[in-house]
């Protein structure tokens, strides 16, 4: 049994809060079901699974959103996800960073280091009849492997050398990942452990940054920034200690903690909608209303005269993530008011037409196109999908070849869809996991996904 997660983006605290501790908790006791279900066999007879793979699809961890990456070094210097990796200061910037994130998240990390040692899946044994043991005070321990791909928010620990060796190894031991200290894979290509796992299963999974062309850069390659890099440490990260550094006081308290979670409101380009709703409702005053935007200005175009956004050169193609480039300019000479009427028509005639959806990529797949995989499985886009692509036979499973979206664990905050200029926003959580079967497994079954919300 495979089981797929992709996106939690587990974070330091500083940008937004991580999705609860709580939603891996539910994940452990799903998980001990999926066992015992995987336990049955096509012949009706139980027999206990002996282990587990699971694998993390891209952005895990997310060290791409926190404001340590805006702390000045001791000596002055000015580290950014685009400075040179090879500094020595690059690789401790990431090394504070990945502590933090661990520490952070201690209760939910757990739960996957006790999954991996086998301390949080345990299963009956079975007699002689293939039936479940239920009263037996044995149990067997179902370890599981975990396996660890890197996205957009976490390409660093796919950054060769011995400095991220290192790192790496505490996120393994943390973790319990079956993964070694060498390079976290992007593709399947980087790691004979994934090409292992992708052959058993007869899939294709990739976190789908490459086709993103504001997260992934195809010239640079996976081991190099991106704009959506410096658009989010720039812009998003760096908003709220502005709006503390410029105004100090005079900004009310609940405005500066809320806009910590900018990072977490969907969809991203509805971002200029979130921060004037919560201007409106913490911020009477109108001239510090327009301070703050002031800020998010001045902000812009700093944004636009650095060195690494110029170097660019080119406009993106308009897509859900790549209007972030036009909210940023419309923001520079549009109000608050005129942005959330240029968005809610963006919104609108992007998701409408279904642009959020990355399936067309897995039709031109190798592994699609010789057969190879009958699943190819994307994340990225935090919008669970399942899009059957072929079939070449009579039968639904041999023959089928079927796409799917892992979603994402993430704390949302969703916009409304009553009245968008009014500027509401919905928050609960989200947790979406596959599950994809071998042999005789599941009594035959080749997958299920499961996705719910809770708030």
């Amino acid at each position: 049994m495979l089981v797929i997660l992709s996106d939690i983006h587990l974070g330091d605290g500083t940008c937004g809060r991580s999705i609860s501790s709580s939603a891996f908790y539910l994940f452990g006791d799903r998980l001990r079901e999926l066992a015992f279900g995987a336990s049955w066999r096509k012949d009706g007879t139980y027999r206990p699974l002996q282990s587990i793979d699971i694998l993390l699809l891209g952005d895990a961890l997310d060290p791409l959103h926190s404001t340590l990456w805006l702390e000045p070094e001791a000596n002055g210097m000015q580290l950014r996800p685009w400075s040179d990796v090879r500094l020595p200061q690059f690789a401790a910037k990431l090394t504070q960073i990945t502590r933090r994130i661990l520490t952070q998240n201690a209760a939910a990390v757990d739960v996957l280091r006790r999954a991996a040692s086998g301390e949080l899946v345990s299963l009956p044994p079975a007699n002689r009849q293939g039936q479940p043991t239920q009263r037996s005070k044995v149990r067997l321990p179902v370890p599981a492997r975990i396996y660890y791909m890197v996205g957009n928010h976490d390409w660093y620990y796919h950054l060769p050398g011995q400095a991220f060796d290192s790192i790496r190894s505490e996120i393994i031991q943390a973790m319990g990942l079956a993964n070694t200290p060498d390079p976290f894979p992007h593709e399947a290509a980087d790691s004979a452990q994934i090409q292992e796992l992708f052959s058993r299963y007869r899939m294709l999974a990739r976190h789908g940054d490459i086709y993103d062309s504001f997260n992934y850069d195809r010239q640079a390659g996976r081991n190099a920034a991106t704009l959506g890099d410096a658009f989010a440490v720039e812009m998003l990260n760096r908003f709220p200690l502005e709006i503390q550094r410029q105004l100090g006081d005079q900004a009310p308290e609940t405005l500066v903690e809320n806009l910590r979670e900018l990072t977490n409101v969907r969809p991203a380009l509805a971002a200029p909608l979130w921060i004037a709703g919560q201007i409106r409702e913490h911020c009477q005053d109108c001239s510090v209303q327009d301070r703050l935007k002031a800020i998010w200005d001045q902000m812009g175009e700093q944004f636009l005269t650095l060195d690494f956004v110029r170097q660019a050169d080119k406009w993106l193609k308009l897509d859900m993530v790549d209007a972030l480039e036009v909210l940023l300019k419309l923001s520079k000479r549009a109000k608050f008011n005129t942005i959330n009427d240029v968005l809610t028509w963006l919104k609108h005639k992007m998701w409408e037409s279904g642009e959020i959806s990355f399936a067309r990529n897995a039709l031109k797949e190798t592994a699609f196109l010789d057969k190879s995989a009958q699943f190819i499985v994307y994340g990225h886009t935090h919008h669970h999908e399942i899009v059957s692509l072929d079939s070449t036979g009579t039968t639904p499973y041999p023959a089928a070849q079927v796409y799917f979206n892992s979603g994402t664990w993430h704390t949302y905050y969703d916009l409304a869809v009553y009245q968008p200029k009014a500027q509401k926003f919905v928050p609960y959580q989200v947790l979406t996991y596959l599950c994809f079967y071998t042999d005789d497994e599941r009594r035959g079954r080749k997958f299920e996904t499961w996705s719910g919300s809770f708030a």
